[in-house]
């Protein structure tokens, strides 16, 4: 399948390649042979960069009550939790841990229009703990549905994570497996569903964003 590169690679690139180039030289200039060493860690860095926002096509499935994965990863939780936020009632949230190795570019669960964000200053606690979708900083974005069904969608750095993008807006029409943003260097995305949906994954399964369908709208 073909695949992209987030644009986000940029403003780190911006900065490693100049970084890398000064490096090499200087250590060519000081002791030549190790100029060698300098050169390849630079250039594995940047193919790692490349690897870590790669932006593979996704096809999202057809359905107008299906609720797809808004992020790659293994899903750590399932439970029911109060959300007040934007839902203002219990749901069932789906709690998603996105690895160094993960796609971390992040999709819209669901067809609808966004009517509420927020983002949220916090720590940068491991996002695998439940302390971190509490206390971590996060990007909020609420999402209301045809049927009038209230989705809301959390992207929670982790401890390495310090960028959290998020390219949608109030107001938007959104559509399932649409791009919602990404979030640097491992982290997590929590999605709150109603409580009468139909689950349809398990705690400890794998994810794919944009395709992966986690249920069901009542």
């Amino acid at each position: 399948m073909r695949s992209g590169i987030a644009p986000e690679i940029w403003s780190l690139l911006k900065y490693v390649i100049p970084l890398g180039l000064i490096l090499t030289s200087a250590i060519a200039f000081v002791a030549g042979p190790a100029a060698v060493g300098a050169a390849i860690l630079t250039i594995v860095f940047i193919a790692f960069c490349v690897y870590f926002f790669r932006d593979p096509v996704r096809i999202a499935p057809q359905g107008d009550r299906l609720i797809v994965a808004p992020a790659d990863g293994r899903i750590i939780d399932i439970s029911r939790k109060p959300e007040e936020e934007f839902v203002g009632s219990d749901c069932i949230r789906i709690s998603i841990f996105m690895s160094l190795w993960n796609v971390h570019v992040n999709r819209i669960p669901i067809d609808g229009e966004v009517q509420y964000m927020k983002h949220h200053d916090g720590d940068f606690l491991a996002a695998f703990k439940e302390k971190a979708a509490s206390g971590n900083e996060m990007q909020s974005v609420g999402i209301r549905t045809k049927d009038k069904h209230r989705i809301l969608t959390r992207q929670i750095a982790g401890f390495v994570a310090r960028r959290i993008r998020t390219h949608v807006k109030v107001g938007e029409k959104v559509r399932t497996g649409d791009k919602l943003g990404l979030i640097a260097f491992g982290s997590r995305v929590d999605v709150f569903l109603p409580l009468a949906s139909k689950i349809s994954v398990r705690r400890g399964q794998n994810t794919r964003s944009g395709e992966s369908i986690l249920g069901e709208l009542p």
